[in-house]
């Protein structure tokens, strides 16, 4: 978490780390990130939005790079570090980021001068439940490296709270929050194993922080040798747990502690043409499913996701099922899924929208809802089911009539506002893109369905060059699209 306020009501991104004291260790590997971001305006998406300022943690790995969190850089404009106990700054720059696990790779520009002097820390493993860990960073109430130390409390799925979509292994310690500590390294016996990425604030708990796990970290690190990040792959089908005695007989299973159920499969997913609603999973690379959804690895209780979180795109999984009674193996090439990531947060890039005679046209995303405050039953359900209902075989984007800047040229309109646009000049629309070629086509009218509308929206075109030039000046529009 930076030191601005930009911190969720209940669960937030920072961790750890009051009571501060002098900081021996890892001293020669510590960073200070200072950054300057500007936040996406997705009520008014031509707007470049505020900016603000905000400090973290980062630590200097091997290859001459600092691992830090994602939301310490997150739509960063300008990026400096500090090394402890030199007031320099160097500018610095994100080489690779991944929102989906809260890590970011940086690269600072003079290697040679910077790095001379820093040491490179080095991983460990999964610290053991109740063992001592060190957390390492700058929270707020100084400049100087600070060190808390805490106890190992918990190793299971959590949400992440950077993207709000994504779950995946983290370690819980008992240690203060303060923003600022993000992506300081967690340390045990000398070596990395954690990163402090978030923690729980207000009355929902105290003195609880989280990390991301070494499994977690290395596979990033991994995932980037070819030079890019493909993000984590997923099943891509919903699955239960079978702990009832009258469903397990009935699907057949004989064991009685073994097996989850297939609920729905999503297309163009992994399990595409490959599972089957009804299916149950016994297994998953030889490792045995049991009945709440959970494998043993590496001689902990994890979930069956975790098997599928440490590959990557291409890679292939064995899985033994049991359909209709028999059983089989089937083997899964892993892909991402990409309807799920309209549902996460999105950094880095500008809102997309099409502006044409006071009609501004946005995709649906989490950003678009929390900006508009959107209340409205029929995009609640567009977003929060556009997977699990397969809407985005209809819609791969969802794309909203969001706001009219009234005008004369759109009169009467304002009742459509906040619509799911259909179609536009008899154009199916699924995609923003749809949105801007059909409004380049010739023609005397633009008219626009919205989903569950009787009337159209008609736009007189012959009208809309001179109204757009009265609507950029007169709500100081920038430009009229970005797709």
């Amino acid at each position: 978490m930076l030191t601005s306020v930009r911190t969720a009501a209940i669960l937030f991104a920072a961790v750890a780390c009051a009571g501060a004291q002098s900081a021996p260790g890892p001293a020669q590997s510590m960073v200070r990130i200072a950054t300057t971001a500007q936040q996406p305006d997705y009520a008014t998406p031509w707007n470049p939005g505020g900016v603000e300022r905000g400090v973290g943690s980062g630590f200097v790995i091997d290859g001459e790079r600092i691992l830090t969190n994602a939301h310490v850089v997150s739509n960063a404009t300008f990026i400096s570090v500090v090394k402890e106990g030199d007031p320099t700054l160097w500018p610095a720059r994100v080489l690779h980021v991944a929102h989906d696990c809260d890590l970011a790779l940086l690269e600072v520009y003079d290697k040679a001068a910077f790095f001379n002097g820093t040491k490179a820390l080095q991983f460990g493993g999964i610290p053991a439940l109740e063992s001592t860990v060190s957390v390492y960073g700058y929270p707020i109430g100084g400049d100087r490296l600070s060190v808390t130390r805490g106890i190992v409390s918990r190793i299971d799925f959590q949400p992440y709270s950077h993207s709000e979509v994504d779950s995946h292994l983290a370690i819980q310690i008992d240690a203060a929050i303060n923003p600022g500590n993000s992506g300081g390294p967690v340390l045990q016996d000398g070596k990395v194993v954690g990163v402090a990425f978030q923690g729980y604030s207000g009355a929902v708990a105290q003195n609880v922080g989280y990390m991301i796990p070494v499994p977690v970290i290395k596979r990033f690190l991994k995932d980037i040798e070819d030079g890019s990040y493909d993000r984590y792959m997923d099943l891509a089908a919903t699955y239960f747990p079978l702990v009832n005695p009258a469903q397990r007989a009935a699907l057949g299973l004989t064991e009685p502690d073994n097996g989850v159920l297939i609920g729905s499969v999503f297309d163009g997913g992994s399990s595409d043409g490959k599972l089957q609603s009804g299916d149950v999973i016994l297994s998953v690379d030889g490792l045995k499913v049991y009945a709440d959804g959970k494998i043993d690895l590496e001689g902990e209780r994890v979930e069956m996701a975790e098997v599928f979180e440490r590959k990557f795109k291409g890679d292939k999984v064995a899985l033994e099922i049991l359909r209709n009674g028999q059983k089989q193996n089937v083997e899964l090439v892993l892909a991402r899924p990409w309807p799920f990531d309209m549902q996460a947060r999105s950094y880095d890039k500008r809102p997309r929208f099409v502006l044409m005679g006071g009609l501004l046209f946005q995709p649906l995303s989490r950003d678009f809802l929390d900006a508009k405050k959107v209340s409205d039953l029929r995009l609640r359900y567009f977003f929060d089911f556009f997977v699990t209902d397969n809407l985005y075989r209809e819609h791969p984007e969802v794309v909203v009539l969001s706001e009219i800047l009234p005008d004369p040229v759109n009169t009467y309109f304002m009742p459509f506002k906040g619509g799911i646009v259909e179609s536009i000049n008899g154009r199916k629309i699924r995609s923003l893109q749809d949105v801007a070629q059909a409004l380049d086509e010739p023609g005397e009218f633009h008219v626009i369905e919205l989903l569950g509308e009787g009337r159209p929206i008609v736009l007189d075109r012959s009208a809309l060059p001179e109204a757009d030039r009265r609507i950029k000046e007169r709500y100081n529009v920038s430009t009229d699209r970005n797709l």
